[in-house]
C-alpha cells in the first residue's frame, strides 16, 4: 500500500531530519510537508523518484484550522513534530496545547490511522531520574514550553497516538545544546568538574529514524516511549567534546577544573548557565528499549563515537559565532 504522509515542523532541527529521511524511502507514496510560510512555485512538488514518494509542500499553522484540514486531507500517517519552545507563554500555548489538538482533530477526522509526535523528558521537570521506565514518573513540567508540550501530548494520546520522549538531542542543526554547553564553559576559567551524573542523550539522525519508524510499524503502541541511547551518558563524557570545542577556538590551555560550588558562584549573574549546572549535576537517565527491539531501529554508536561525526559542523558553527 502507498502511504500518504504528513509530517509537521519540516523546517526545524528534527523534523527536518524525518522530512529527509521519509523522502528518501524507496516505496511510492505521498508525503506531505508542512510549512507555514509561502514557497516558491518550484519548490511545492517534487517529481516522483526512483519509485519513491511523491514529495508536496503545503502552507499551513497549527494556529490555523482550516489549514490542518486541508492538509490532513487524504492522509494516513501523521507525524508531528512542530512546537514552540521559548519564553512566550501565550504562543506556546496556542501551538504547543491548542494547536496540536486541532491537529489531532483535523486528522482524526480525515481518517488519519497513525499519529506519531515529537515530545520531550522535560515533560517530568527536573530529576533525578535513574533507569527511569515509562509509567513511572509524574509529570512534573517546570516552564511553560514543557506544560503546553505535556498538554499537547494528551491530544496525541487521547486519539490512540504515540509519544516520543528524548532527552538530549545533539548533531549537525543543533543550536541549542552543544552550543549552550560550551557557552557554559567559556564562562569557567578551567573545564567544569560536574560530578558522576548520568545523562540520556540521542543523536538527531536515529531520533528521526525513531520517529519513523514509530509512525510506520505495525509494533507501536499507543502512549509515551522514551526514545534515547540504551546507554547512559556519564556528564563528564558529555561535556569532553565540549571543552575540546572550547580550546579549540581559545587555542590556549585552560585553568585547573572548576567544581559545582565555584561554578555557582561564578555564573551568579548567568542565568543559562545556572539552569544547564542543575541539570548536569542531576541524573537524567531514562530506559526504554522498545524503540530499539520493536520498532526495527537502529540507535547507532554511543555518544563520544557518535559526536565524532558531527564535530566538524560544530567547529564551522562556532566559528562563525
Amino acid at each position: 500500500m502507498a502511504l500518504r504522509i504528513l509530517i509537521t515542523g519540516t523546517t526545524g532541527f528534527i523534523g527536518g531530519r524525518v522530512a529527509a529521511l521519509a523522502a528518501a524511502r524507496p516505496e511510492p507514496g505521498c508525503l506531505r510537508l508542512l510549512a507555514r510560510g509561502p514557497l516558491p512555485p518550484p519548490a511545492l512538488v517534487t517529481g516522483e523518484r526512483d519509485g519513491g514518494p511523491v514529495t508536496e509542500t503545503v502552507t499551513g499553522d497549527l494556529r490555523d484550522a482550516d489549514s490542518l484540514r486541508r492538509a490532513c486531507a487524504g492522509v494516513d500517517v501523521l507525524i508531528h513534530c512542530a512546537s514552540a519552545i521559548g519564553g512566550d507563554e501565550e504562543l506556546a500555548r496556542t501551538v504547543n496545547d491548542e494547536g496540536t489538538r486541532t491537529l489531532v482533530d483535523a486528522a482524526v477526522r480525515a481518517g488519519v490511522t497513525r499519529i506519531v509526535s515529537l515530545s520531550t523528558a522535560s515533560v517530568h521537570g527536573r530529576g533525578p531520574f535513574r533507569a527511569a521506565a515509562p509509567g513511572t514518573l509524574p509529570l512534573a513540567p517546570g516552564s511553560a514550553t514543557s506544560r503546553t508540550r505535556s498538554a499537547g501530548e494528551r491530544h496525541v494520546m487521547d486519539a490512540g497516538g504515540a509519544v516520543l520522549r528524548p532527552h538530549l538531542v545533539y548533531g549537525t542543526g543543533d543550536r541549542q545544546l552543544i552550543p549552550g554547553l560550551v557557552r557554559l564553559l567559556a564562562a569557567l576559567p578551567g573545564p567544569l568538574d560536574a560530578g558522576a551524573s548520568l545523562h540520556s542523550l540521542i543523536d538527531v539522525d536515529r531520533l528521526a529514524g525513531a520517529l519513523l519508524g514509530a509512525a510506520l510499524s505495525p509494533r507501536t503502541e499507543a502512549g509515551p516511549y522514551y526514545v534515547n541511547h540504551p546507554d547512559p551518558v556519564s556528564v563528564a563524557e558529555l561535556l569532553a567534546p565540549c571543552e575540546e570545542l572550547l580550546q579549540g577556538r581559545a587555542g590556549r590551555a585552560r585553568a585547573a577544573a572548576v567544581d559545582l560550588a565555584e561554578a555557582h558562584e561564578l555564573l551568579a549573574g548567568h542565568p543559562f548557565g545556572r539552569h544547564h549546572l542543575a541539570m548536569l549535576a542531576t541524573d537524567h537517565w531514562f530506559a526504554d528499549g522498545r524503540p530499539w527491539a520493536e520498532l526495527g531501529c537502529d540507535p547507532g554508536p554511543g555518544f563520544t563515537a557518535g559526536f565524532a561525526a558531527h564535530a566538524p559542523w560544530y567547529r564551522n558553527l562556532l566559528d562563525r559565532s
